[in-house]
């Protein structure tokens, strides 16, 4: 969306409808569970607009939760990975989908740019994002620093506001950097090598979008 979306605020209701962009079968690419097949569930709008985004979800569709789990399981086959993404998943009441996802033998992976938080069931895994606004990175919530299995950084060599990490998590939890996807192959490769440098100057685990080097969705 490149920071052309409405900020959204979070959705109110009882989760048996959410707004959804798209549902499809893929690997996830990024991340902690980086090549694991997958079912992906984007759902719609978000509450930040960040500049660099280059993920359409303004074109969605309000649907059932029984609809939605039904197509996630006609899409599955072998794949027992569900990952919830957005926009902002959390901006949504997501609590009964995950419940539904789990109950059908589906692992529940949620990616969140740490900004919001639900009550959700414990067996969801959950990997932070964090966007910096402008005037930094904030700390990390207390309810998402329980849960967090994975904080990932975007990375540009060119913008001073994503061309480091931030000291904002616990000790503990594994840090990702990944380059921004900036369409431009030169600063693709500077994204990368900078990624790299901070890989070997910090211990974090580099994240490389398999996704988008094997030219899936």
């Amino acid at each position: 969306m490149f920071g052309q979306n409405p900020i959204r605020p979070p959705e109110k209701g009882d989760g048996s409808t959410l707004l959804v962009q798209e549902i499809f079968p893929t690997i996830q690419g990024e991340g902690p569970l980086a090549g694991v097949p997958a079912v992906f569930l984007r759902l719609g709008g978000c509450n930040l607009a960040c500049s660099f985004c280059d993920t359409e979800f303004e074109s969605f569709s309000e649907r059932t939760l029984t609809d939605v789990v039904q197509e996630v399981l006609a899409l599955a086959q072998m794949r027992k990975l569900v990952v919830i993404t957005g926009g902002e998943p959390l901006r949504q009441p997501i609590e009964l989908l995950c419940e539904a996802l789990i109950a059908e033998g589906f692992m529940v992976q949620i990616e969140t740019n740490g900004t919001l938080w639900r009550k959700l069931p414990e067996a969801v895994r959950v990997v932070v994002s964090p966007k910096n606004t402008g005037i930094g990175y904030q700390p990390l919530r207390p309810d998402l620093a329980a849960r967090a299995e994975g904080i990932k950084f975007i990375i540009s060599a060119s913008d001073p506001l994503y061309n480091n990490i931030a000291p904002i998590t616990p000790h503990a939890t594994p840090i990702y950097v990944q380059p921004m996807d900036e369409g431009d192959a030169t600063k693709n490769a500077a994204n990368l090598k900078r990624c790299l440098e901070i890989s070997q100057q910090t211990g974090a685990r580099l994240s490389l979008q398999l996704h988008k080097i094997m030219g899936i969705p």
